[in-house]
């Protein structure tokens, strides 16, 4: 009886001691600090194991309340136990040791503590490893070892040197644990030890294998460059070339475990230094082949005959042949997954193997060759979506896996009938993952895929997810294909799906919902008519649909689910379903209501109302659309977006149900919308208003009042532009059409111009630029509206400009709306306009000048007859005014059509090449602006053109002709694509050129092309990229001093020419990643890191983009691209520079801290030793560790990458 009391009395004190130290505010003096040590390091020892265990749980949360001194003494304490000889001790202990290190604060923090404590912990430790007699102790010894290195490794640096000492030399114990356990250490030493000491790992390494035999101890070596491989990544990389070749030596002994080891090895040699294995490569691959198809027990040809018998009576556990086989694909997978370069060869030769071995006979390694084939085809999806060239070939690769189409089918029509779900599951996956790499290519083999998805869908024993994954893999086979050829198919496809509705697993449910989503579209497609007759199982499906949509206690992703469906089932059938129609929009209506599912039923009713069958939506109408248009005073964003669109389709399909009062809800809700703060919410607003005004024109005289002012405010603002600004004007075409009191032509003109007469001031900039645009824009469109009266405010506009007391607003106001009304109206009748305008050329306001220059313009696409010749003569005998007229002109070539630009091409073509050697920069852009623009019309005549001058021309002009061709390059297709994909070659040749300048337009255009239209130079970067590298570099010959009185001051010539080529870089990760080499990428990048100002801030952004697309190679890297990155952040300014000074200084800190927080966020980056000091260096500066967590919580950190240089 005493003893149980006792031990109930001790395990009560250790947990109430447990209790109070997990509370913060616990505080000991010196003497009880070490009461309760000395106690609880007693209780480790105490008889019952309760307790012991209480006592370890509280040697946790003392670490951090104790003294040093305390926690030291808890330490050795805990270490000699440790290799006592009671075994229940030893193992508390070691509990005790593991408790105390995942306690320590973590080594970056910085703090002695944990240092001095690893010290104490790691000397005992080297000792106990060193216990040949007692495996047991060795093993624990390990275990805490690893537990340490893992969490950390930077704080035993000086300790490095003895572990790898003593590790080394347990790799040969006799036990198979003990070296086991000591390569899981070597794995968490070498992420961040030392260059010399991984040199020193690696050669021990080498040395041991080149011995040979005996082949246990070369599986723990070749064991332990695997895991080293594995943890130090890139560092082996130049180890590899001696190691490789002994490798493969091995591959060949007869040894099943060491043969698996081996391909461990490849594979982690290849996912982690794919440049450095490049040279190996082909005879890996080859490697990998043969023994994919390894497996000396089994004859798979009588398998074929017998099936399914032989598979039971053949059991050897003896055979490890399976093993080699799974770690071979694995190494194939690394090596697909790491050289999308090879993708071509694989699927010539890794393809068809991985195929015939669908019929493997091990699970295990049956999934893993599903899996490298998926990843084969997740290389063959186009890395950026597929690309804007509809008349790009198409790529090899595809090409390839089509012909072996058939064959893939053949073999999965067999697996997705075998008993073993995982198998299923994995053919499930590779085929969806087909079904998108070739959408709509698997439509003859759809009747062999049929039975396997019903077979799945419907046997008893199949899994959910199983079934979710054939759910999924139909539905992508649904929505990629043509409707034709599922018709047969729906009466086998329907029963099925519609059983999996009713499951009563949700997830299920909500992707059957899915599936019957896809098969009403295919059943009758609204675009086109086709002869299948869907009536038969509108009945079932709607019958299944409905109980989802009544039911009211499911989850949320099957509520949308269930209305979006039967949303579809409406649109498709809505005339085959009589009575129930109405019931069903009933409860429609009932959703609306419901907060949780508005948004979902918004989505569906826009469906149904914009249906061909015309569904009888009237009697929801009257209560429904109050109700909308209360949604439009919500905050939620999406859901006053979707609900406009939802009220546009009503408008314009049920425009008789439209009652004033129901109009008038709508119309209330309007101007507060309509705000320049969301210009997109505001263009969709607008599009209603001028929808209802098309259907019902009375509602509009309300509008003058409210909704008015508010589109006037926005005709004003500078933000005002693109499909915003088309919806305005068509609504105020709409508006003086209805002829709606005080609203009509002239009283509009008068709202809209106000603003301009009203500016007191005589600066012609009170008001924005972009909205003298704007309202130009608008007077045009009301002009095109009324003809009749716009005669008269032509001539009145002559006069406001000739008028010498215009203000200059009105001025140019005037001017840019005679240029807007010139384009579509003959001005031939205004006999003073020419004389107009070109006194205007003379204005001595520069705003005046560049509105008669786009008047001019704009006039002449009314008139071409008439102002063509005459603006043609002008540029020729007017060299002051050229600027501006070849302004007009452009103007006029963008405006035209290519049909009325081709008469005229040779006389402007001719007039454009006299100027395009002139001296200014800002014309030589005006003409090659023009030129690219015509280039346009007649690209067959005209490339060829441009491609002589470059030979004939001086500098000026081959820079001109290059700009021209960046005016080409539009990122939409054009019929000039095949032809610029022929030649532009030749134009990027002038990156060579030895002017300067051109080489610096050339590197621009480069941009523009990798930017807009990737495909044009894509074949080209092999030749291209050396020239573009070249340009990145720092020229001496180009920087000069200048004398600036008594100061000297650095030019640097080279400056803009290298910014092209680094901006060119940056696009060329976004359209062409895939083509780059990245580790001579890198090297650039990592110069340019050194650079001036301007290249620093646009190579750290690319830092940033880098670790992000390219992990692996940066961390490659990262010891020489933390230095430029440490130099910035630690650079000061000298004190009494001027403030820009200070401001770049802190511009470029901030930059650079952005990159660093970029690598910080990559995995394994702490692991580097410098990497790790930098960090801590950031955090303990005070200054640089409060940029640094600002930047942390700034936005723009993940902004950071979408730098648009085109």
């Amino acid at each position: 009886m005493k003893t149980g009391t006792l031990i109930s009395f001790r395990f009560m004190a250790a947990n109430d001691l447990m209790m109070e130290l997990q509370k913060d505010s616990i505080k000991l003096d010196e003497e009880s600090e070490r009461k309760v040590v000395a106690m609880l390091l007693k209780l480790l020892e105490d008889k019952n194991g309760e307790v012991q265990n209480l006592a370890v749980k509280c040697l946790g949360p003392l670490v951090g309340k104790v003294k040093e001194c305390q926690v030291e003494t808890m330490v050795d304490t805990l270490c000699s136990n440790m290799v006592s000889n009671k075994e229940q001790l030893r193992d508390i202990s070691s509990m005790g040791l593991k408790t105390v290190i995942a306690e320590l604060p973590p080594s970056s923090t910085g703090l002695s503590l944990t240092v001095n404590v690893c010290k104490k912990i790691t000397s005992q430790l080297i000792g106990a490893m060193g216990m040949q007699d007692d495996v047991s102790i060795q093993l624990e010894a390990l275990d805490i070892l690893s537990d340490m290195l893992g969490r950390l490794s930077t704080a035993l640096v000086s300790f490095h040197q003895s572990i790898l000492t003593s590790l080394l030399a347990q790799l040969t114990s006799p036990h198979m644990a003990v070296r086991k356990r000591s390569i899981i250490a070597l794995g968490h030493l070498v992420p961040s030890c030392s260059p010399a000491l991984f040199t020193q790992l690696t050669e021990h390494l080498m040395g041991e294998l080149s011995r040979g035999p005996p082949t246990a101890s070369v599986r723990t070596y070749i064991q332990c460059l695997a895991t080293v491989s594995r943890r130090g990544g890139h560092r082996i990389g130049e180890h590899l070339q001696k190691i490789v070749p002994m490798v493969v030596k091995f591959c060949n002994v007869e040894d099943d475990e060491l043969r698996e080891f081996c391909f461990q090895a490849f594979e982690a040699f290849v996912s982690r230094c794919p440049k450095e294995m490049s040279p190996n490569i082909q005879a890996i691959i080859k490697l990998c082949l043969k023994y994919i198809t390894y497996d000396p027990n089994y004859n798979y040809d009588a398998d074929d005959d017998e099936d399914d018998k032989s598979d039971d009576e053949y059991s050897d556990d003896d055979d490890m042949s399976w093993k080699v086989r799974r770690s071979s694909v694995k190494c194939l997978e690394a090596i697909i997954s790491s050289r999308r370069d090879l993708l071509v060869e694989l699927y010539g030769s890794v393809g068809p193997t991985l195929v015939s071995r669908f019929k493997e006979r091990e699970e295990n390694v049956k999934t893993d060759i599903f899996s490298a084939f998926v990843a084969l085809l997740r290389q063959t999806r186009h890395p950026h979506g597929p690309t804007l060239d509809s008349g790009a070939k198409e790529e090899p690769a595809i090409y390839l896996l089509k012909k072996q189409v058939p064959t893939i089918v053949k073999a999965l029509h067999r697996q997705l009938k075998e008993k073993s779900m995982r198998c299923r599951q994995s053919c499930f996956s590779l085929l969806t993952e087909m079904a998108n790499v070739l959408p709509g290519q698997l439509g003859e083999h759809i009747p062999a895929l049929i039975p396997g998805i019903i077979y799945s869908l419907t046997d008893k024993s199949t899994s959910s997810n199983l079934k979710i994954d054939a759910l999924a893999f139909l539905n992508v086979l649904l929505s990629s294909h043509n409707p034709e050829i599922f018709h047969p198919h729906i009466s086998v496809i329907l029963p099925p799906v519609i059983q999996c509705v009713e499951d009563s697993f949700y997830k299920i449910t909500s992707e059957a919902l899915q599936v019957i989503q896809q098969t009403v579209k295919l059943m009758r497609p609204l675009d086109k008519p086709v002869s299948f007759d869907g009536k038969p199982y509108v009945k079932i499906v709607f019958a299944c649909t409905s109980k989802r949509l009544k039911a009211a206690d499911i989850d949320q992703e099957v509520k949308e689910r269930a209305i979006f469906c039967m949303g579809h089932i409406l649109s498709h059938f809505g005339d085959q379903l009589g009575a129930d129609l109405q019931p069903t929009l009933q409860i429609f209506l009932e959703r609306l209501k419901n907060e949780i599912t508005r948004l979902v039923a918004v989505k569906t009713l826009t469906l149904v109302a914009s249906s061909p069958l015309k569904i009888d939506l009237r009697p929801i109408l009257t209560e429904g659309i109050p109700m909308l248009g209360s949604f439009l005073r919500k905050n939620q964003r999406a859901l006053k977006l979707n609900t406009i669109t939802a009220l546009n389709v009503m408008v314009t399909n049920y425009s008789d149900s439209f009652k004033p009062p129901l109009i008038d809800s709508i119309l209330s809700e309007v101007p507060a919308l309509i705000q320049e703060s969301d210009m997109h919410i505001s263009q969709v607003a607008i599009t209603l208003i001028t929808c209802m005004a098309k259907v019902c024109p009375s509602s509009l005289s309300k509008i003058g009042g409210t909704i008015l002012p508010e589109v006037l405010n926005l005709v004003h603002s500078p933000l005002l532009q693109g499909g915003a600004l088309n919806s305005l004007l068509e609504f105020f075409q709409v508006l003086v059409a209805t002829k709606a009191n005080n609203m009509g032509y002239s009283d509009l003109l008068k709202a809209l111009r106000g603003p301009f007469y009203d500016s007191k001031s005589t600066d012609s900039m009170s008001v924005h630029k972009q909205s003298y645009y704007s309202v130009a824009k608008c007077v045009a469109a009301l002009s095109m509206a009324c003809p009749k009266e716009a005669s008269g405010v032509v001539t009145n506009l002559i006069q406001e400009v000739k008028n010498p007391k215009s203000s200059e607003s009105v001025r140019i106001l005037s001017l840019l709306c005679l240029g807007e009304i010139g384009r579509f109206m003959n001005f031939e009748g205004q006999k003073e306009l020419k004389g107009v305008i070109m006194e205007a050329f003379g204005s001595p306001n520069e705003e005046v000048k560049s509105a008669a220059s786009f008047a001019l313009g704009n006039i002449c696409v009314g008139n071409l007859g008439e102002y063509l010749p005459f603006m043609l003569n002008e540029i020729g005998s007017q060299p002051k005014r050229q600027y501006l007229l070849l302004h007009s002109l452009k103007e006029m070539i963008s405006a035209l059509s290519a049909e009325s630009l081709k008469p005229h091409v040779e006389n402007i073509w001719d007039l454009l090449f006299k100027h395009c050697e002139c001296a200014e920069e800002g014309t030589r852009n005006i003409v090659a602006e023009c030129l690219g623009k015509l280039t346009l019309v007649s690209p067959s005549e005209l490339i060829p053109r441009l491609k002589n001058q470059l030979s004939s021309g001086s500098p000026l002009s081959r820079s001109t002709v290059v700009t021209a061709v960046k005016f080409t390059i539009v990122d939409h297709t054009m019929p000039i694509d095949s032809l610029l994909k022929g030649c532009i070659g030749d134009f990027l040749k002038t990156l060579q050129d030895p002017d300067l300048n051109v080489r610096r337009v050339a590197l621009v255009m480069f941009n523009s092309a990798a930017h807009n239209k990737p495909s044009l130079i894509r074949g080209l970067l092999t030749s291209l990229l050396p020239h573009l590298y070249k340009e990145t570099q720092i020229r001496k010959d180009l920087v000069r001093e200048v004398e600036m009185g008594p100061f000297k001051h650095t030019v640097d010539d080279g400056l803009d020419v290298r910014k092209a080529a680094f901006e060119c870089m940056y696009t060329l990760l976004d359209s062409c990643m895939d083509c780059l080499d990245i580790f001579e990428f890198l090297n650039h990048v990592e110069e340019g890191l050194k650079d001036h100002y301007d290249i620093k801030m646009l190579t750290f952004i690319m830092l940033a983009r880098l670790s992000k697309l390219c992990p692996t190679a940066v961390v490659q890297r990262l010891d020489r691209l933390v230095e430029p990155l440490k130099a910035t952040c630690t650079t000061k300014v000298k004190a009494g520079s001027v403030k820009q000074e200070f401001e770049k200084q802190e511009e470029l800190r901030r930059s650079a801290m952005r990159a660093v927080a970029a690598l910080l966020s990559i995995s394994e980056v702490e692991k580097s030793p410098a990497m790790a000091e930098f960090a801590n260096q950031i955090r303990s500066n005070a200054e640089m560790s409060t940029i640094f967590e600002s930047l942390q919580r700034d936005p723009l950190t993940e902004a950071v990458e979408s730098m648009d240089t085109s």
